[in-house]
């Protein structure tokens, strides 16, 4: 095989720059013109994720290679100065070999060995198998109508961006290959945060990873894979870098005569065990029944009613920010950002074991000083927790209510029935939309430490909510006399928390500002 498609040279990444051109570069010029890029425009959220990751690599291994460990100070310079073009060009020229898509004895993020070995050198499987939006096997999404037998070629940036997205957030499940069952990618089934500045040299300050031992070496500093590798037991992630490129399927992508791709040899790959003292640094968690839990997308609720799981928890236990929004606001402070916006971008993919759901792509922009201090985090936390209790308690009384409109209402199957109608309809929609409108006035006051009016502004806001979704329900259960009289007798209850968010506040207390 005559290696082809080098990475420092092909365009593959998709990158957006300021004067609103989107256009794919090669890491080289990627690196040389990151001043000038605002973003990447990677369209599919596994893989933007995955491109970001694979950059803070190379950023993370560049600047070891060239300037050994850094501080915040360091970080600070690159982000008002630009990062050390001569550094990234140095280390990604000394590994050029390692970055060809198409090689025979170590093509990128693949495993050369499936070529020879017995249980995959004469079993291809279609393209797909690694694209988490298509079908494949027995798993079809709506509107895909790719073939397993004859699966249309694509071009090969396309196939290494759907290849990155995969081995990130593969789920785990069968593979049949090697072994019958491989572990997740690092980020299954994660909504995975990463901050984001004006360009791409400034988001790759913000959520560098701060310098660490030697042995965190990313997936093309190593020695190719073989069969023992793929064989052996999980392993613990070494760090940041690993855990950016670890090939959590071993794959091997085979160019057609015209430069495509079509077909790839697939096994289980390097598994990746569970470290519950390090965590994947752009993972969060949330509070669960028992314990915390990987932050996810859930069908139909809005990302804000997460973002108590995105800024810090002085005791831990109602929540563990992913590590990156740290590295961030450490960086922040040390430009004296406190009264600046930070951008987050939160995307990923849900599955359910090996069940992919949905994903998506959400920015949202937080005070920066937020993401640094315990006591306003907590402020914030307390007020969504309202709208939280709020809902639940509109929800029960609406539960019983349309329960007193059917037969039997006394009856638990009839309450079950009343409430999966419920759950069906739009009331948790109308009332957390309404209540989104007023999130960035509430996110600003918070920020300004202005916690009086941070409570009157959201307490306002929750009865416009609560209002607007009432008037729902009352549409939604029609006019019959039993509608109405199941109605007159829930009007009281509902009156009566409307009233709780009617009285005046009286010397709330104040959240402490993190730059007092």
């Amino acid at each position: 095989m005559i290696p082809s498609f080098n990475l420092l040279n092909s365009s593959w990444l998709p990158v957006r720059f300021a004067d609103g051109r989107v256009c794919d570069v090669g890491l080289l010029e990627l690196f040389e013109r990151a001043g000038e890029i605002n973003a990447l425009a990677e369209t599919a959220p596994p893989s933007l994720i995955a491109e970001y990751r694979l950059l803070l690599a190379i950023t993370h291994r560049a600047l070891t290679w060239a300037h050994g460990p850094w501080k915040d100070r360091d970080r600070a310079r690159w982000y008002r100065e630009g990062l050390p073009r001569d550094a990234l060009r140095d280390y990604l020229e000394h590994w050029r070999e390692r970055f060809w898509l198409f090689h025979p004895e170590q093509p990128f993020m693949q495993v050369a060995a499936l070529a020879t070995l017995e249980e995959t050198r004469d079993r291809q499987k279609p393209w797909t198998q690694i694209s988490l939006a298509s079908a494949n096997g027995n798993a079809p999404v709506v509107f895909d109508h790719s073939c397993d037998l004859l699966p249309a070629p694509i071009m090969p940036a396309q196939a290494l961006r759907t290849l990155l997205g995969f081995l990130q957030f593969t789920p785990g499940g069968l593979v049949k290959a090697l072994r019958d069952s491989d572990k997740a990618g690092p980020l299954a089934n994660s909504a995975a945060a990463l901050p984001v500045g004006a360009t791409l040299q400034q988001t790759l300050c913000l959520a560098l990873h701060p310098a660490s031992n030697q042995d965190d070496l990313p997936t093309w500093e190593r020695a190719p894979a073989q069969r023992r590798d793929l064989l052996a037991e999980p392993s613990l992630a070494s760090g940041a870098n690993d855990r950016y490129t670890r090939p959590s399927r071993a794959v091997l992508l085979l160019e057609t005569e015209a430069g495509q791709v079509q077909w790839l040899r697939f096994a289980a790959g390097i598994a990746l065990g569970d470290d519950p003292n390090a965590p994947d640094p752009m993972a969060s968690y949330r509070a669960g029944s028992n314990s915390l839990v990987r932050l996810s997308f859930t069908e139909g609720r809005a990302l804000w009613r997460d973002l108590p799981a995105l800024v810090p928890d002085a005791e831990g236990k109602a929540c563990q920010p992913a590590a990156v929004l740290g590295w961030a606001a450490n960086l922040n402070a040390q430009l004296g950002r406190y009264d600046e916006e930070q951008p987050l971008l939160v995307a990923g993919l849900a599955s359910d074991q090996a069940k992919l759901l949905r994903w998506r792509c959400e920015q949202i922009a937080l005070p920066a000083v937020l993401l640094a201090d315990a006591g306003l985090a907590g402020f914030l936390r307390s007020e969504v927790r309202r709208a939280e209790a709020l809902h639940e308690q509109i929800r029960n009384l609406a539960t019983t209510m349309l329960a007193e409109t059917m037969p039997d209402p006394r009856s638990k199957d009839t309450r079950a029935r009343a409430r999966a109608v419920l759950e069906a309809g739009a009331s948790a929609a109308t009332f957390f939309a309404i209540a989104e409108r007023c999130l960035p006035m509430l996110l600003r006051l918070i920020g300004e430490g202005d916690g009086e009016g941070a409570h009157r502004h959201w307490l306002d806001c929750l009865l416009q909510a609560a209002e607007g979704c009432w008037e729902g329900l009352r549409r939604t259960l029609g006019q019959s006399p039993l509608a109405l009289r199941a109605e007159a007798r829930a009007w009281p209850r509902f009156r009566a928390l409307l009233r709780e968010l009617r009285p005046a506040v009286s010397n709330p207390e104040k959240p402490k500002e993190a730059h007092a």
